[in-house]
Formats: structure tokens, sequence, C-alpha cells
């Protein structure tokens, strides 16, 4: 293993870093106006790492009004697959873009589990969220079952084949790919970093002509304990963050290791 990561450190020094935090269903207008108060103050100036923050929905004017002129950029949790239409309570791309968000997520575990998105549905987000000219965070990873069966490069495989059917993969030039661990969300647990190089080196071989150009994060359960050591794996490029994006103050050590 040793020798994969040494032979990968020049194409991993070429990605800029990214950290992503998800706040998912949490936070209100003075919790979420201090947060982020701490960090714009904690992420000024130049660096070389991006930053993004993904408010829930009713948040992201209020965000954004924060965040403005600072480096921390805005992104979204979800997007509907559709450009407009009788769809109640969701939301489209292109009103996304126009709420300045530059980024979104899609096919999180939490939607595929709870909400039941299928790998044909993340696929017609992703071509949604591109058509805006915004750019897609793909989430993909395997269940506990899946991975204890050795099934969890089928299930990577599967995923990232069902988007590359509907719009190839040139198109992941301005995309983003997040690997989830679904075991390790939320759990305490975090893949080795055998487990986690395994996956981001398949999923990059899985890009074709693409697989040195494509940021790849990893989620699940980074903390600013292991980030370090995490971002030094070359196919690691950031991180998706759940509740370490909660807290203003691990926040900002994850995106200074990332950094």
């Amino acid at each position: 293993m040793g020798e994969v990561l040494l032979l990968n450190k020049t194409s991993h020094a070429k990605r800029r870093q990214l950290v992503v935090g998800n706040w998912k269903m949490n936070g209100n207008q003075h919790s979420n106006a201090e947060l982020l108060a701490q960090i714009v103050a904690g992420w000024q100036g130049e660096h070389s790492a991006d930053v993004v923050v993904c408010p829930p929905n009713p948040y992201l004017i209020p965000t954004y009004d924060i965040i403005a002129g600072s480096p921390v950029l805005l992104g979204a949790q979800n997007v509907s697959q559709y450009d407009v239409g009788a769809f109640t309570g969701e939301v489209s791309a292109q009103m996304l873009a126009e709420l300045h968000c530059k980024f979104v997520i899609i096919g999180h575990n939490e939607r595929r589990r709870l909400q039941g998105e299928t790998d044909e549905q993340v696929a017609q987000k992703f071509m949604a969220v591109q058509r805006a000219n915004l750019i897609p965070i793909l989430c993909i990873g395997e269940s506990l079952a899946q991975r204890e069966n050795g099934w969890h490069l089928e299930v990577i495989r599967r995923q990232l084949e069902a988007v590359f059917a509907h719009v190839g993969r040139d198109v992941f030039a301005n995309a983003v790919v997040a690997y989830e661990p679904v075991w390790a969300v939320g759990t305490g647990k975090t893949a080795t970093p055998e487990q986690a190089q395994e996956v981001h080196r398949f999923i990059r071989s899985q890009l074709g002509g693409l697989a040195e150009e494509v940021r790849i994060l990893y989620g699940g359960s980074v903390k600013a304990g292991n980030a370090e050591q995490l971002f030094a794996i070359p196919d690691i490029d950031g991180a998706l963050l759940g509740g370490a994006s909660l807290d203003a103050e691990e926040f900002l050590k994850i995106c200074k290791a990332a950094d």
C-alpha cells in the first residue's frame, strides 16, 4: 500500500483541495450567523484549498449575505432533477444559481436511504445541476453489508455508471465526486487509509482521461484529529463534512489541514 501512496504523490499535488460543510437540517438564523462569522473570520486571505458551506435552503440567502466578499463559497444540499413545473416543495438548479450557489450536493446517502433516490434520479440531478452551470458534488458509497460481502467496488462502479450512461465522462471536468462509506457516516468509524485509498483509486480509474483532474472527497466521520492523515492520502482531495461543519473551530482546523 505504501508504494501506491508514493506513486501518486505528484498527481495529488496538482488538484486543489476542497472542504464542504453539509449542515443538513440544523441551525437557525442566530446560530448560523454566529457560526458563519467565526468561519469567515478564520478563513481570510489567499488559500490553496476551497471551502464551501451548504446550509438548509431557507438559509441560503442569509448565508450568502454573510460570506459575500470572503473566500467561503455557497452550496446547496439537494436539487430537483426538473428545471420547472408542478413539483411542490422542490427547488430547481436555476433557482439555486440565482441564489449565488456554486456547488450542489447530489446523491447523498441520506437522500438515497431515506427518500429512496435511485441511481437514475441522481444521474438526472447531475445533469440538471450542470445545465445551470453549477458544480455537482456526486456522493457515492456502500453500506456495511455491501462492504462486508466484498461488493463495495461493484456498488461504486454501478453508481458511477448510472451517471456515465447519461452524460459520459468528459463532463466530470466540472464535477466533484465524494466517497461516503455509509457505514462510516455519523458512526464515529472511519475507513482506514488503505480502505479509503483503495476506493478513491478505483473511482479515479473509472474516470478515463480525466482521472488525475477530478477532485474526489472523502466523507465519513472526518475530524480535526484525523483530517491531516486522510488528506495526505494521494487520491483524497478534501472532505465532505457533516457534524464537524457545525463547530467553527473544528471546521476551520479541518480546512487548514487541507490548505
